[in-house]
């Protein structure tokens, strides 16, 4: 069974039994597919006391977590892990049965194959991105609070890896040519740039990684394509999903 669930941010009461009954009959050869700001590694540098409650709560779980990256993850910490082969693809086990499915791969999954790439910008920094050690850091801190602006610190709170390299989305274009650019579901963060058009009225501005999607979207075979990002449940069109809070099954 594979089942496929929004943004946690570090919030996974949805998993608990009263909420997800359907757990009661999952092995970890089932699987949760998290469509990014999974959340679990947020600490700066080590694993905290709470993170490590939340993950082997999690391990502790009868099914396999997965989840791709969002824009809201500690990048510094999650690119630490080994990357080791999966199903198919490359990962970041941060438990055995805690799993981050990185950019680019092709898995197989109880038959299925799931094209899996993380990421996408962050909106709420019109504020700016503040420096650590800018030595006007915590002037420039205290005018964005009094301000109510929004904005993210380096390295603390964002971090530029929110948005792929280039040769992460080569590697991407690559898997898919290895599977005749067809596939059974595309899980992702956000979405390609005709997509945010018609989720968010032009509120959203398109982006290099909105555009490689919308080049996938035109050439890639897939029977659906999930996301999160944007905080919402709805079907934007007959292939695409936006998920939030709720919980499907996929096969």
């Amino acid at each position: 069974m594979i089942y496929i669930t929004g943004d946690c941010h570090g919030n996974f009461e949805r998993f608990n039994n009263s909420i997800f009954p359907e757990q009661e009959d999952m092995t970890k050869d089932d699987f949760v597919i998290i469509c990014g700001d999974f959340g679990g590694i947020w600490h700066k540098d080590v694993e905290s006391e709470q993170e490590t409650m939340i993950l082997d709560w999690l391990e502790c779980k009868p099914f396999t977590t997965l989840f791709v990256c969002g824009n809201h993850e500690n990048f510094d910490r999650l690119y630490s892990y080994p990357v080791e082969e999966w199903n198919g693809g490359k990962v970041h086990k941060i438990r055995p049965s805690v799993i981050h499915l990185m950019r680019g791969q092709v898995f197989t999954l109880d038959g299925k194959k799931i094209f899996t790439f993380g990421g996408a910008s962050s909106h709420d920094i019109d504020g700016g991105i503040l420096e650590l050690d800018d030595p006007y850091f915590k002037k420039k801190k205290r005018e964005l609070d009094r301000n109510w602006e929004l904005y993210r610190i380096n390295h603390l709170s964002w971090w530029k890896e929110e948005l792929p390299s280039e040769e992460e989305m080569e590697e991407g274009q690559k898997n898919l040519e290895a599977n005749q650019n067809a596939v059974d579901f595309i899980v992702s963060h956000c979405c390609a740039s005709s997509t945010l058009a018609l989720l968010s009225n032009g509120t959203y501005k398109p982006d290099i990684l909105t555009a490689y999607f919308e080049e996938l979207r035109q050439k890639v075979k897939f029977k659906k394509w999930f996301f999160g990002h944007f905080h919402g449940n709805m079907n934007v069109n007959a292939e695409e999903i936006l998920l939030y809070e709720q919980i499907i099954r996929i096969a």
